[in-house]
């Protein structure tokens, strides 16, 4: 049996310590940190989410009109394209493929990036749209977008989707209710509920979905008014809502019991996104600096498991 002196018990002790105590910290959850620099973004900075190599695409990296790439692990974006001139982007998704789509409020456009590729192509266009704002998808592919009126203080959603002729088709659902200035959305993990957020009012409200139409319409929960932006959901079915002015991220029940408030960095973020080799790593785009905020949480993302092929 080796005996080991005081001396050297403890160097080798203090080395334990050493390399356990920072990956103990990297696990630590809901503890926000920053992770690029500020300004690296504009005051649009938007749109965040993940493919399933762990990088981060936001919009508006520089100036209006670019998708920015944080590469996984990094700690500064790259440009990863630009719009078509006149376009800019508000908000990224990606589907079961690993294609990208970006709603362009500016022109109208829905635009797709196939995996591997960087040049955007129009997949949606419509005049009637205000917007659009936000998008998330379905399962099956199905885009739904939120259009925010924001003047007139009321807004609508969008269901697109391409028909067996292979013709990509948008309209806008009918509801049960007027709705406010539709904002941030995002499906249930098993795609039969929408979320929807309204900035307006504060409210977040949830629907069943019925071919186009919207029904069941409930209250989910009111939070003060003009302080709620974008929104997604975990595995779990809980919501992520982003406290535009208040500097959070509210976790709640599908209930609308909010589970806890998650302190960010700064106090604007616009929306979020959850990424990482496990989707347990929420990003936030912040306003307020234009710079990209992350912490981790205890479950996958609904996107992240979507990608995967397990939801």
């Amino acid at each position: 049996m080796a005996t080991t002196s005081g001396r050297n018990f403890w160097c080798l002790c203090s080395s334990i310590l050493l390399t356990t105590l920072p990956a103990a910290a990297e696990t630590k959850l809901f503890e926000s940190a920053q992770v690029t620099p500020a300004s690296e973004y504009t005051f649009g900075i938007e749109g965040p989410a993940a493919d399933l190599d762990g990088n981060l695409f936001v919009v508006n990296l520089g100036k209006p009109g670019t998708i920015g790439k944080l590469p996984a692990g990094g700690a500064a974006s790259e440009r990863l394209t630009s719009l078509p001139e006149g376009s800019v982007g508000n908000a990224i998704r990606f589907d079961r493929s690993g294609t990208m789509f970006i709603a362009d409020y500016k022109k109208h456009n829905i635009f797709a990036i196939p995996k591997g590729a960087t040049k955007p192509a129009v997949w949606f266009h419509s005049s009637e749209m205000s917007q659009p704002n936000d998008i998330t998808i379905a399962p099956d592919g199905t885009i739904y977008a939120s259009d925010p009126n924001w003047k007139g203080r009321e807004g609508h959603i969008w269901r697109i989707a391409r028909g067996a002729d292979g013709t990509v088709r948008g309209q806008v659902m009918s509801t049960p209710r007027a709705m406010g200035t539709t904002n941030g959305i995002d499906l249930s993990p098993d795609g039969k509920t929408l979320y929807v957020g309204e900035s307006s009012s504060g409210q977040i409200w949830s629907y069943a979905i019925s071919g186009n139409e919207l029904t069941a319409a409930k209250l989910v929960k009111a939070f003060q008014p003009d302080t709620i932006d974008g929104l997604r959901t975990d595995v779990a079915g809980r919501l992520y809502v982003a406290r535009i002015l208040k500097g959070t991220i509210a976790l709640m029940k599908p209930t609308g019991a909010v589970e806890r408030e998650i302190p960010l960095k700064a106090k604007e973020p616009t929306n979020i996104a959850f990424g990482g080799s496990d989707g347990k790593t929420v990003f936030v785009t912040q306003r307020q600096g234009g710079f990209i905020e992350s912490f981790r949480t205890d479950q996958q993302g609904r996107e992240h498991c979507l990608q995967r092929g397990g939801c």
